[in-house]
């Protein structure tokens, strides 16, 4: 493994920082929370849920090992949305307790903590392989013509466009996602793979809302990508696929004093641009 250093770091006082005592007394069994709502995502689908800022949500594995692959807007713009590209370069590729997920420019700043991964002690398996991944994108029915000349409409992409049609957001608000319990790295031809997901039932990865959220998760038709989905291998994976949940959990007043939602970038967005220079002063002699 490379100990290049990374290229995004911390320096004393910046917002990569994170306050790990702060968010670690937020994890179950330290500050008190009252579930509010249980989201029942079944197989081969999705769903879109809200989440106020200063809640917490858990994504679960509430039956077999099974991926899902998850979205997020601003609630109240969804042109600020996660960035999945970005959050890969300032946190990591597979991402665990204390990474951030960060949303798009011209806004820039953290959308989401991850407070708790029942996950976090896999680390890097004999493979290369790591989980809740950030390298890869959504499976889509566009991809899945070009391999295989057939139409399938329960790709990832497909139920996350269906997920967020009823909140007013179109495919073109759908983007490159968390693959949540999927487990993928990149081979010796520096080449994506995915492995079976090593998730087990009871398992979550759980999240700080930072802002007010729209999300959206698709169960993925793959299941628990145990079987190949294209290749001389590949074949209908539905006895491996499982449904997800997810629970809401609002916190205990008094727990979040002394904390602000983030603000968006402080850049003031000029671009080296400048203003026309008008003389308004010759221009009203002229007249």
């Amino acid at each position: 493994m490379s100990q290049v250093e990374a290229a995004y770091r911390a320096g004393p006082g910046s917002k990569l920082a994170v306050d790990a005592a702060f968010y670690n007394s937020l994890k179950e069994g330290g500050a008190q929370r009252t579930l509010v709502e249980t989201i029942k995502i079944p197989m081969r689908s999705g769903k879109a849920w809200e989440v106020p800022a200063g809640h917490v949500f858990r994504v679960r594995v509430s039956d077999g090992p099974q991926v899902g692959d998850f979205n997020m807007w601003n609630k109240h713009d969804p042109r600020e949305r996660m960035w999945a590209s970005r959050t890969r370069q300032m946190q990591r590729a597979h991402v665990s307790i204390h990474d951030r997920l960060w949303s798009t420019l011209p806004f820039l700043r953290p959308m989401v903590t991850i407070i708790d991964d029942s996950l976090a002690d896999y680390g890097q398996d004999a493979e290369g392989g790591r989980v809740h991944d950030l390298l890869g994108t959504r499976c889509d029915p566009y991809v899945n013509r070009l391999l295989t000349g057939e139409d399938f409409d329960f790709h990832c992409h497909s139920n996350l466009v269906r997920a967020v049609l009823p909140y007013g957001l179109t495919e073109f608000d759908v983007h490159d996602v968390l693959n949540i319990f999927q487990c993928t790295g990149l081979n010796d031809e520096d080449k994506y793979f995915m492995k079976a997901c090593p998730a087990k039932k009871g398992d979550y990865l759980e999240f700080f809302a930072e802002m007010d959220l729209l999300c959206a998760l698709s169960c993925c038709p793959g299941g628990d990508l145990s079987v190949d989905l294209w290749g001389p291998d590949a074949k209908d994976p539905l006895s491996r696929c499982h449904p997800l949940e997810v629970e809401i959990y609002r916190l205990e007043s008094g727990t979040l004093d002394g904390w602000k939602a983030p603000e968006r970038s402080g850049y003031a967005g000029g671009h080296g641009l400048s203003s026309p220079k008008v003389d308004w002063e010759a221009k009203k002699k002229a007249l």
